[in-house]
């Protein structure tokens, strides 16, 4: 009599392909931390898999309860025809067993990867974690992040063991805020993962809901590198066109006049200056910075790029200052209205928001500056950088700097900047949106 074949519990995990699973809602996924990157992918992969949205922020899971996006990126829509929980207790994870951590990761005051956020979420996963379980990672990092910061964490909390307990995975967020364009689904996803198995799963899960496909790194050290590179290359040509920018002003030529001539050739790339702010471009390349210096390499061009780009706003407040001098004002008897906050045009998000450093600047002069933001929340704001937005625009503004191109702005015309200035006032353009030529006061871009 032939003995039966007894297939123990570790193999019959081994076996069950876990998208397979999460697909007929027999295991769960968990989208941690509900942000600009959590929340689209949460409510993405509610439209197919059974989801548990986690955020700490009680007030904002509230909301996202009721159908609302916090971060006003998501119409109530998206809410709607969606398998997902949200809740702020960490307990809840346990009912998962692919778990996304999308936390935010950002900088300290000395320009050094804040990894608290992103450590605490692996805590909490940690406990929570099962045998059969996946943690994939889409917070931005350097390399090595994952597996050298994340994973101890991950072991030393469930007791378990990579590879034959749980499978680890990295797989960048690509969100773009305010692009209505370019959305989640439609734009190519890295996946990795810690083994072929788990590179496999992984890109079954996601390859669900992206229409544009995933692409396959061959380690989890590749996705990493390969997301913080993608905006440290983004950094690095705007410090170029920040510095030819102060070079040009010094020769008295148009900026936006070279670029335009120069892209005539078919080769030249055109690229533009500007305030490089938000949570991606001006904080990512610190995080290679961090690990470079780590490995005792210190790199010369990524600084660089890094001093010209953070310095841009002490620049434009000393031109404009300047500016106001050559006409014969005293800066500490002047008035500034600042049109935007946020760091991009036609979001909400005022994360790193380089404005805030512009506004500073002038102050250090005694000017005095009114902020406006037709996107941005006063109490955010106030919260955020204690600064206290301005109700209603006045009429007597010695200058008015645009500092983000929203749309309310791109309308606006010469004779509203006349209404609400003074005679001979400044008009600084940092976006290069206008094209009239005033004549009742100076007008200047960047």
């Amino acid at each position: 009599m032939t003995k039966p074949i007894i297939i123990s519990q570790d193999t019959l995990l081994k076996t069950v392909s876990v998208f397979e699973e999460l697909l007929s809602k027999k295991k769960k996924i968990s989208v941690i931390g509900l942000g600009y990157v959590g929340l689209p992918i949460a409510l993405e992969f509610a439209k197919h898999f059974s989801v548990i949205g986690l955020d700490i922020n009680t007030a904002r899971v509230d909301l996202m309860k009721k159908g609302i996006d916090p971060s006003n990126e998501l119409g109530p829509e998206a809410f709607q025809g969606v398998d997902i929980k949200f809740t702020s207790d960490p307990e809840d994870l346990k009912e998962a067993n692919f778990h996304i951590v999308s936390v935010p990761t950002d900088i300290d005051e000395h320009k050094v990867p804040n990894l608290t956020p992103l450590k605490k979420a692996s805590a909490s996963v940690g406990k929570a974690l099962k045998k059969g379980d996946y943690v994939v990672y889409e917070s931005t990092v350097y390399p090595s992040c994952t597996e050298e910061d994340c994973l101890p964490i991950l072991v030393a909390e469930s007791g378990l063991k990579l590879g034959t307990d749980f499978k680890l995975g990295y797989s960048p967020e690509r969100i773009v805020p305010g692009d209505k364009e370019k959305t989640l689904t439609t734009i190519l996803k890295i996946v990795s993962g810690s083994d072929q198995e788990a590179l496999d799963e992984i890109a079954k899960v996601y390859g669900h809901i992206i229409t544009a496909g995933v692409y396959r790194a061959p380690s989890i050290k590749v996705a990493e590198a390969a997301k913080v590179i993608e905006n440290t290359q983004r950094d690095l040509n705007i410090s170029l066109m920040n510095e030819l920018s102060i070079i040009f002003d010094k020769l008295g030529i148009d900026t936006a006049e070279v670029i335009k001539a120069a892209g005539t050739k078919w080769n030249f790339i055109k690229l533009y200056p500007g305030l490089v702010g938000g949570h991606c471009i001006g904080v990512d390349p610190y995080y290679l910075l961090h690990k470079a210096r780590e490995l005792s390499v210190e790199p010369q061009v990524i600084a660089s790029g890094r001093r010209i780009n953070d310095g841009m706003p002490a620049w434009i407040a000393k031109k404009l200052v300047q500016m106001l001098i050559g006409k014969g004002k005293n800066p500490g008897q002047c008035k500034v209205l600042m049109m935007g906050i946020t760091f991009k045009e036609n979001v909400s998000d005022i994360r790193n928001s380089k404005v805030v450093d512009l506004v500073h600047e002038l102050m250090q002069f005694s000017i005095l500056v009114h902020v406006v933001d037709p996107h941005a929340s006063h109490n955010e704001v106030a919260h955020e950088y204690k600064l206290a937005m301005t109700e209603n625009i006045s009429s007597d503004y010695d200058a008015v700097v645009v500092t983000v191109g929203h749309s309310e702005y791109r309308v606006l015309d010469a004779k509203y900047f006349n209404n609400i200035t003074k005679k001979d006032a400044i008009l600084m353009d940092i976006k290069g949106i206008y094209s009239f030529e005033p004549d009742s006061f100076s007008y200047w871009r960047l």
